[in-house]
């Protein structure tokens, strides 16, 4: 059995799947009205202060994704920032998702090429509905079935970067994106 880093937290996926993510490698990224208040540092140190609260304060091991999105919430909420929870019966109707590792599967495997603009394909199918939330879920296991690995690698985190980075890009550019936050798990 391998032991866990002393940084890190296993953050459980709605797949069932864990996975160990220190302070610095959490990721938040704010959308809306209120997201020009606070610039990413700030929302960064909020992200780590709530790392440390399940790490160090109640001396947690692992953490589900959920919980954890709840208690950053809780924290912006308290610093004027209203964040639209995906658990509220308003919210669910103008959630929208889209499964990461089925467009990859239809890209044909390692086939980045054909994925990226699939991918851009599948963000505007899906903002032309308005969503208020975009969620792209799979994007680990897109990630291995991509870069064609069983083990997560260096190449791996990469190109996890890379999409999440392009997500971000082509939600920027689109008209229609306005009031419309994404999530990428």
């Amino acid at each position: 059995m391998i032991t866990l880093s002393m940084d890190c937290l296993l953050f459980e996926l709605n797949n069932g799947e864990s996975v160990p993510l220190s302070a610095e490698m959490i990721t938040v990224e704010l959308t809306g009205n209120k997201s020009e208040y606070f610039d990413s540092h700030f929302v960064q140190h909020a992200a780590q202060a709530v790392f440390h609260y399940f790490k160090h304060d109640l001396g947690r091991l692992s953490v589900s994704v959920g919980e954890f999105a709840g208690a950053l919430e809780s924290v912006l909420r308290g610093f004027g920032v209203k964040a639209v929870s995906a658990e509220s019966d308003s919210a669910k109707r103008d959630v929208l998702e889209s499964d990461l590792q089925r467009l990859a599967s239809e890209s044909g495997k390692g086939c980045e090429l054909f994925f990226f603009p699939r991918l851009r394909d599948e963000m505007r199918q899906q903002l032309q509905q308005s969503p208020r939330l975009l969620r792209f879920r799979g994007l680990r296991g897109c990630v291995k079935q991509l870069a064609g690995a069983r083990r997560w690698s260096r190449r791996c985190q990469t190109l996890h970067n890379r999409i999440v980075e392009y997500l971000r890009e082509c939600l920027s550019a689109e008209a229609n994106q306005r009031d419309c936050a994404l999530v990428v798990d």
